[in-house]
């Protein structure tokens, strides 16, 4: 698979593979597993699914406005997104992996077909943060590999290539560290990962303690998709991840 973008963001074939794996856990599922609980506190499986479909869709936007110029919103309003999400989640398997079979193509292709030039434009977040056009591909990957876990089907933190550990591991201890700077009252911490020797301080003095263990476990705590019961140290209460 082939595409314009530029090598230095993450490369298509590795979105597409995350997909694949995404979808082949939620095949396994049946019916009944859809209702079920999600890791997500308030949201069913199937509030999953249709989150990932309707992702796909709004990534699909940005895009868009990536190459034409024109400004096309990531979500209409969060009331019309959280509405898209509340109205899918109880559809039956089989029209679930319709749906995110479908809108994983629809961004992928547009993907795979933008021209050089689009991938250098300046598009917004649904935050209203402005990204380079590169990043929607890391932002389509973030939500497929964080939200096969979020399943509950059997895909853990610890399945997660070691390249997306050692990318967003960094990323997101930084966007921590921005948040607990701006709390008078937050713990500053610091973390180490065993495996890699990755370090950050989380927070803006002098760090009063260490929280340590593998990599792939700190992520998965960092970003709150784990208690942190398999590292070592005071942990200490986390800001919320974005």
């Amino acid at each position: 698979m082939t595409s314009d973008a530029p090598e230095t963001t993450v490369q298509l074939d590795t979105v597409a593979e995350a997909t694949t794996r995404f979808l082949d856990t939620a095949r396994r599922l049946g019916d009944s597993d859809v209702t079920g609980p999600s890791l997500l506190p308030g949201w069913t499986r199937g509030h999953v699914l249709a989150h990932l479909a309707r992702n796909a869709d709004s990534l699909v936007n940005l895009l868009i406005w990536a190459r034409t110029g024109n400004e096309t919103p990531q979500y209409a309003s969060m009331q019309i997104r959280d509405a898209d999400i509340k109205a899918g989640a109880p559809r039956p398997l089989a029209d679930q992996l319709a749906d995110n079979e479908a809108a994983a193509t629809r961004w992928l292709t547009l993907a795979m077909e933008a021209p050089p030039e689009a991938w250098e434009a300046i598009v917004r977040t649904r935050q209203g943060r402005p990204i380079p056009a590169t990043e929607v591909i890391w932002m389509r990957l973030q939500e497929v590999e964080i939200h096969h876990v979020d399943l509950a089907a059997g895909y853990q933190p610890a399945d997660w290539p070691t390249d997306f550990v050692t990318r967003l591991l960094p990323r997101a201890a930084a966007d921590l560290a921005k948040a607990a700077a701006s709390d008078p009252g937050a713990t500053t911490f610091a973390i180490h990962a065993i495996d890699t020797d990755f370090t950050a301080t989380i927070g803006a003095e002098a760090p009063s303690r260490t929280v340590s263990g593998p990599a792939t476990s700190l992520l998965a705590w960092l970003i709150g998709r784990s208690t942190g019961a398999d590292l070592t140290g005071d942990l200490p209460a986390l800001p919320a991840w974005k």
